[in-house]
């Protein structure tokens, strides 16, 4: 059986705009009702179970939420992970044209950022690089890789990456060989991983074997595993993730992450929700078990990791 737990991450409770397909579009966007939202999703998640809590500077105000919580809740079994390296720049503007985050992989950046993440101790368990990529040059920029492992020892942190894009395999190659003292520097990675895009299957067993932390984001590739007229590619996808829903009694949602809990069984798997039926849907994959046939054809639904992320390239923050 999967030993793979689920938690929440906060990447959709913290800004108004999101890369992902919203159900609805006419939700309240003020800062007042997403925070009430998500206090309330972070309420009713450590009721149904959940211990383990991500988020990063760049989810809008989802680090300050995660904060207030965690400080006035003063739970003592909760596991939370945050990052360093993107900041939030939309400033809750509505439809922001430009970009939301901007990427900054550098020293003065992990001390302005942990400055304020620091604030998650105890309960801070996993410091990360925020979408780690060979071009930002983080992982052989000295000075920030000794800060790393400086905070590691010091706060007795795992540190970890999170890894997007075509070259995820590479980067997770790339970190495996940072070292301090004999000791390995990256004790957790944080990795897109779904029935849609899972390119990274090998490298992330290897991890697993090695004691590794594996955490897996974006389960649902952004929304497409439901149906939508917008991806006709996916019809075969959509049929089939419907068969299982019916005969499981669950959505496309359950069956997308019961799905890499049965092929990879990764040490947790992040829900998305934005909002705490959804986090009741997304919970439902740990009632059942697929089959090994079921398991196989959801691999045969694969696309290529390059037409993958071209086609999140072009999803729209809503």
């Amino acid at each position: 059986m999967s030993t793979t737990k689920i938690g929440l991450g906060l990447a959709a409770l913290g800004r108004p705009d999101y890369i992902n397909i919203r159900s609805k579009n006419d939700i309240d966007k003020s800062v007042a009702a997403f925070k009430m939202n998500a206090t309330q999703v972070l309420d009713d998640s450590y009721q149904m179970g959940i211990r383990d809590f991500d988020v990063a500077p760049s989810y809008g105000l989802g680090e300050q939420f995660l904060l207030d919580w965690n400080t006035s809740r003063n739970h003592k079994d909760v596991s939370l992970s945050t990052k360093f390296g993107y900041t939030y720049v939309a400033n809750w503007e509505v439809g922001f044209s430009g970009k939301h985050e901007i990427k900054e992989h550098s020293i003065e950046k992990l001390n302005e950022q942990w400055g304020v993440s620091k604030g998650l101790l105890p309960n801070l368990k996993i410091y990360q690089i925020h979408s780690a990529t060979l071009d930002s040059g983080v992982l052989t920029n000295d000075a920030v890789l000794a800060r790393l492992y400086e905070l590691k020892e010091e706060h007795q942190l795992k540190i970890g990456l999170s890894s997007s894009g075509t070259e995820q395999v590479k980067i997770i190659e790339e970190a495996r060989k940072i070292s301090f003292n004999g000791e390995d520097l990256f004790d957790s990675f944080q990795v897109t991983f779904n029935l849609l895009e899972p390119s990274t299957y090998t490298v992330l067993k290897a991890l697993l074997d090695d004691g590794k932390t594996i955490i897996i984001k974006e389960a649902l590739a952004n929304g497409r595993v439901f149906r939508n007229d917008s991806f006709q590619n996916y019809v075969e996808a959509f049929d089939y993730l419907e068969t299982l829903s019916n005969k499981y009694k669950v959505g496309n949602d359950a069956i997308a992450i019961r799905f890499i809990m049965d092929y990879l069984n990764p040490n947790l798997v992040l829900s998305g929700a934005s909002d705490s039926n959804q986090l009741k849907q997304n919970l439902k994959a740990l009632d059942f078990k697929l089959t090994t046939e079921e398991v196989n054809t959801l691999k045969s639904l694969a696309v290529s990791p390059e037409h993958y992320w071209e086609e999140r390239s072009n999803l729209e923050w809503n």
